[in-house]
């Protein structure tokens, strides 16, 4: 997960103002394509009549986190740069638990959670954290050319984090078995399917775009485009869960806000990342800043859960810190880069 190389090409193409143009315009298309997601999402699920539970931590967040899978593939396939997919992941995970449910407690009067989203998907969230450690550890360790320092990421060691979202899925659909569904509302399903393509597309579209930007910007000022892609692209690819998570809470609906959170976490950390190695066939990452990174992710996971779990409410001085330990993070990062700090080895 270190840092990316300049693109003396995309130097040339771009200049500052250019480059940073491109990645408003480029947010702003991805707000309109999650935007439209969201709401033909809605309307299918309606329509299907599943429970609010799936519909946030299935439908939704799998939704709401195609931009973090499009800069994954993007970044793999168009650009060959995995680790700023990867890091674009990590650090969208952090700005999901720490900044989403703050900004939604914020703009509620109330944001209330429930004994089964911390006891069934905070703590699975946790076990996809693990899990996305051990497949790291295991690529360091066993997989030939490992070493403490590069982790060797291939097709097979894919698979663990696959596996494990499927029994994720699985567990979602034994609550589905003991729900009864609404009558089906009246939809236009063709329509609502051709919104949701449509949807994807202009997501996907937009994501090229920031990570183009991220790449000049990266070049231009010198500095890691790995810190571009945990900050820049984390925020921007997040937008589709800030969008839904903070519209829920303003109606009331506190289920789907927090799960939609920890269920897009779940799919970026055991399907996005997978998905990414399976298209690169192999790839490496750089276990000395995985690590430190990681931690930090279980870290704000606990205080995430400990916090959701008092009193099952989050509180606004407690969206207050959650918003404290995203600018920690920020900051953490800002030094690194710097040189200041170093306690993250790579950036």
């Amino acid at each position: 997960m270190g840092f990316c190389p300049s693109r003396p090409t995309i130097r040339a193409v771009l200049g500052p103002t250019l480059a940073v143009g491109l990645a408003l315009v480029s947010t702003a298309v991805i707000w309109t394509g999650s935007e439209r997601l969201e709401s033909s999402a809605g309307r299918l699920s309606r329509h299907y009549g599943l429970p609010v539970a799936v519909h946030g931590a299935v439908v939704v967040a799998v939704g709401s986190s195609f931009p973090e899978l499009s800069s994954v593939v993007i970044s793999t396939l168009v650009h060959g740069e995995f680790s700023l997919g990867v890091g674009a992941i990590v650090g969208s995970a952090i700005f999901n638990l720490l900044v989403i449910p703050a900004v939604s407690a914020l703009a509620s009067e109330e944001l209330e959670t429930t004994r089964d989203i911390v006891h069934k998907d905070a703590q699975f969230y946790i076990i996809s954290v693990l899990v996305l450690f051990l497949t790291f550890a295991l690529g360091a360790t066993y997989v030939p050319g490992g070493t403490n320092e590069a982790a060797i990421l291939t097709p097979t060691l894919a698979v663990l984090p696959l596996l494990t979202y499927g029994v994720y899925v699985f567990l979602q659909y034994q609550d589905t078995r003991e729900h009864t569904a609404a009558p089906p509302s009246d939809v236009a399903v063709r329509r609502e399917w051709g919104w949701l393509v449509v949807a994807l597309v202009l997501i996907a579209v937009g994501v090229e775009g920031i990570v183009r930007a991220v790449l000049a910007l990266g070049a231009l000022f010198d500095t890691p485009s790995f810190l571009w892609g945990v900050t820049v692209i984390a925020a921007a690819t997040s937008l589709p869960d800030a969008f839904v998570s903070v519209r829920a809470a303003k109606e009331d609906d506190s289920i789907t806000s927090l799960t939609n959170v920890l269920g897009s976490n779940t799919f970026n950390l055991l399907v996005a990342i997978p998905v990414g190695v399976l298209l690169a066939g192999s790839a490496t990452i750089d276990f000395l800043v995985a690590v430190p990174m990681l931690g930090f992710l279980a870290f704000v996971t606990l205080v995430f859960v400990v916090l959701t779990r008092t009193h099952l409410e989050l509180t606004d001085p407690e969206a207050y810190t959650l918003l404290g330990l995203y600018l920690l993070f920020l900051g953490w990062m800002t030094l690194e880069t710097l040189g200041v700090i170093e306690g993250v080895r790579g950036i």
